[in-house]
C-alpha cells in the first residue's frame, strides 16, 4: 500500500455500482477516501427485474445518494473510458484523470447479444421498456433461456399479464440446475399458468422465436472490456482472471468483484454470476484492502453456496437446497412458504446494503459475508 502523509487516507476508486461495487464501497468507507465511479443516480435491484417487466412493482431502484452520503461516499457521475494499471488511474468520459491507490472494479454484466437480432428482443435491462409495450396487449411472447432468469420472467408475465400468451424457450432443459423433484415442481407451475414449455432447441436469433415479443434471457457476457484494454487478463469466458484473493493476476492493486470476476474458491469450484455471490465478493474484497491496510496481507476468499431461489409468480416459488458447489440436495421449499423466502431473500440485498451505509462493522456479521 502506498505511503501516505498524517490523516491522508489512502484512495480507493470503486467502478460499479451494483450489488459487487457498492457493497465494497460501503465497507471500505471508515477506511479509505472511496469513490464510485458510475454515470448513473440510482441503485437498481436487476433481480426484481422480471417484477417491473410483469408490472407488478413500478419501480425497482433506489437513489445511490441514499446510501452514499451517510457513508461520506463521492459519486463520480462519469463512465470510466480507460485505466492505466501502472500509473494507478482511472480516465473518464469528462475529462477527469482520477488516481488511486487501490481499484475495485466491480463493473458486473449483462445480457448476451442475439446474432444478428433481425427481430428486436427485450432483455432484464429493458424491463421497462417490456412492460410497457405490454400494456398494449394481447399478443404472444417468447422467452428465451431456461435458467433462473428465463423462468422468473416467463412465470411472472403468464401471471401478471394472462392476456399475453407466453412460451419458454431452452436449449436444454429448464432448470435443470435443480434436482428432479424440484425441477418437476417448476415445470407444473409454469404449464399450469398456461406457459408453453419448449426443450431441446437452440434460437440463434429472436426472429425465430415465432412471437409477438421477444424476451432473450439465454445467456450473460461479462463488461469486462475496459479490464482487457487496460492489460488485465482475461479467461476463456471472458471474465477477468484473479487470485485466490480477488486481485487481478498481474496487478494485486486491482481487485475484481461480481460478474465480471473468474473467481472461485475451495468449496464452491468456479462462481457464477449472481447476486448471491456478487455481494459475499465485494464484501470480500472490502475486507482485504482493510487488512492490507492495517499491515496484513489479503484474505483468501472462502466461499459456499446454500441455496438457490427462483419466484414462480407473486403465489409460489422454489428454495432449492445445494451443496457448497451449487450441486441440488433433494431438499427444497416450493409454494408460498418459497416465495415468502425467496421474497425475504430479495429484500435483504438492500437491507444489508442499507445497513453497510451506517454500520459497515455490521455486514461481516451477516451469514455468507467476510
Amino acid at each position: 500500500m502506498t505511503t501516505h502523509s498524517s490523516g491522508d487516507r489512502p484512495r480507493v476508486l470503486v467502478l460499479g455500482a451494483g450489488y459487487a461495487g457498492l457493497t465494497a464501497a460501503l465497507r471500505l468507507a471508515p477506511h479509505a477516501r472511496v469513490g464510485l465511479i458510475d454515470p448513473g443516480h440510482r441503485f437498481t435491484e436487476r433481480v426484481r427485474l422480471h417484477e417491473l417487466a410483469a408490472g407488478v412493482r413500478p419501480d425497482v431502484s433506489h437513489p445511490l445518494s441514499g446510501f452514499l452520503h451517510p457513508a461520506g461516499i463521492e459519486h463520480i457521475a462519469a463512465r470510466a473510458t480507460a485505466i492505466d494499471p501502472a500509473g494507478r488511474v482511472v480516465a473518464t468520459d469528462d475529462g477527469r484523470r482520477l488516481p488511486y491507490d487501490r481499484l475495485v472494479y466491480a463493473l458486473g454484466s449483462r445480457t448476451a447479444p442475439a446474432g444478428e437480432r433481425a427481430h428486436t428482443a427485450h432483455t432484464a435491462e429493458t424491463a421497462a421498456d417490456l412492460s410497457k409495450r405490454l400494456q398494449d396487449g394481447p399478443g404472444s411472447v417468447a422467452v428465451v433461456g431456461g435458467g433462473l432468469t428465463g423462468i422468473e420472467f416467463a412465470a411472472e408475465l403468464a401471471e401478471a399479464r394472462p392476456e399475453w400468451r407466453v412460451s419458454l424457450h431452452s436449449e436444454g432443459g429448464v432448470g435443470s440446475g435443480f434436482s428432479p423433484r424440484a425441477r418437476d415442481h417448476v415445470l407444473g407451475v409454469l404449464r399450469a399458468r398456461g406457459v408453453r414449455i419448449e426443450e431441446g432447441r437452440r434460437i440463434e436469433d429472436p426472429g425465430s422465436a415465432d412471437a409477438d415479443e421477444v424476451v432473450w434471457a439465454a445467456s450473460m457476457v461479462p463488461n469486462a472490456e475496459l479490464a482487457a484494454a487496460a492489460g488485465l487478463p482475461l479467461d476463456s469466458s471472458g471474465r477477468v482472471r484473479v487470485d485466490g484473493t480477488l486481485r487481478s493476476t498481474v496487478y494485486p492493486e486491482v481487485y475484481v468483484a461480481g460478474d465480471a470476476a473468474a473467481a472461485s474458491s475451495a468449496r464452491a469450484g468456479a462462481l457464477r454470476m449472481a447476486c448471491a455471490t456478487a455481494m459475499p465478493m465485494g464484501s470480500h474484497t472490502a475486507a482485504s484492502i482493510i487488512s492490507e491496510l492495517r499491515g496484513r496481507g489479503p484474505r483468501t476468499f472462502d466461499y459456499g453456496y446454500l441455496i438457490q431461489c427462483v419466484s414462480l409468480g407473486r403465489r409460489d416459488g422454489l428454495v432449492q437446497f445445494v451443496r457448497p458447489d451449487d450441486s441440488p440436495r433433494d431438499r427444497f421449499l416450493t409454494g408460498r412458504l418459497a416465495a415468502r423466502v425467496k421474497g425475504q431473500v430479495v429484500r435483504s440485498t438492500v437491507g444489508v446494503l442499507r445497513t453497510a451505509a451506517r454500520r459497515p462493522w455490521a455486514v461481516p456479521l451477516v451469514p455468507g459475508m467476510s
